[in-house]
């Protein structure tokens, strides 16, 4: 029987049953043992460096934004601040993060003008409301910085409430425009349970605490409440407009209907002044072709955390065969 204990290529020693077998047999151990321990050094010495690589790279995305700023030469331009999606308590869009831009932006040296990029259906009328008092706070203590609302795509609802705070209104001719008024949305299913017969079992300390519940029916006293409290609403959006456009409006109650104009349409009901993008608004208007963004960014991990997610859907639709449809 001829027993083999090394690799194949391994310079073959003295077999078993000669003399110095079990010696040779020690030794090629010991070299294999050593060897595997030179890969799995070379293994952790890669690992490490990957490691190392990673996180340089994370410090110098921390720290990008900061060097750039350090090492590009002063010199007067627009503040931009983007007010994007739904204006909601903690996005990007809400009342904390546009106003920490405000601030930074007007303690900037270098800012000449501010520009507020407006692509928003409106949300909450708190957040819209803080952000109009802040920026009508800030305009009255720095007179000499203007600040314009320049809308993309869509600024309805609380987006215009914002809007009006500006100095002026810019809009292309295509943008949509107004949708003055206030909604609140719910539904009911009280019937469909019936017929399904289930039985909604619902205890409350206060005889209107379940207001709004979607399976139970909505007494008529409480829908004269509601209605109440939106067109209180309705009124402070509509004092917020006139109080923020004056003579310049041309329309009449319909403005705030909740209708929308596209606009070409409202710079002849004066809900905005002139036609124009960021770009002109910042080399024309405020004189400062050089902007700089100062919208509030997420931290680095949400940012990463964004990325990674973007790249996942990518690459599952590619799989899927094609790009997904986007409602307009």
């Amino acid at each position: 029987m001829n027993l083999k204990f090394w690799k194949k290529g391994t310079p073959q020693g003295p077999g078993p049953g000669e003399a110095g077998w079990e010696q040779s047999l020690l030794e090629r151990v010991v070299t294999d043992s050593l060897r595997e321990q030179k890969r799995s050094r070379r293994w952790g010495i890669l690992f490490k460096l990957l490691t190392f690589t990673y996180l340089f790279i994370l410090l110098g995305a921390l720290w990008q934004d900061k060097l750039v700023d350090r090492l590009t030469p002063a010199e007067k331009h627009t503040a931009v601040i983007d007010i994007k999606g739904v204006i909601a308590a903690g996005t990007q869009a809400g009342a904390e993060d546009v106003i920490d831009a405000l601030d930074k932006a007007y303690e900037d040296g270098n800012t000449k003008g501010i520009i507020l990029r407006i692509n928003s259906p409106g949300g909450s009328p708190v957040q819209a409301g803080q952000i109009n008092d802040e920026v009508r706070r800030l305009r009255e203590k720095h007179p000499a910085i203007p600040v314009h609302a320049v809308v993309s795509d869509l600024c309805a609802s609380g987006g215009y409430y914002v809007a009006v705070a500006a100095e002026a209104i810019h809009v292309d001719k295509a943008s949509l425009i107004g949708s003055i008024g206030v909604r609140i949305d719910a539904f009911g299913f009280q019937q469909a349970i019936e017929e399904l017969g289930i039985e909604r079992r619902l205890l409350t300390a206060g005889a209107n605490k379940g207001i709004l519940d979607p399976f139970s029916p909505m007494p008529e006293t409480q829908k004269i409440f509601l209605q109440s409290q939106l067109d209180q609403l309705h009124q402070q959006f509509i004092a917020v407009v006139k109080a923020g456009r004056g003579d310049k409006l041309k329309g009449g109650e319909e403005l705030f209907s909740g209708l929308f104009w596209n606009g070409q349409d409202s710079l002849e009901l004066g809900l905005a002044d002139q036609l124009g993008s960021t770009e002109s608004v910042a080399r024309d208007v405020i004189g400062a072709e050089k902007m700089v963004e100062f919208t509030a960014k997420k931290d680095l991990f949400e940012r990463l955390a964004n990325r990674m997610g973007t790249a996942m859907v990518n690459s599952f639709l590619e799989l899927a065969g094609g790009a997904y449809p986007m409602a307009r």
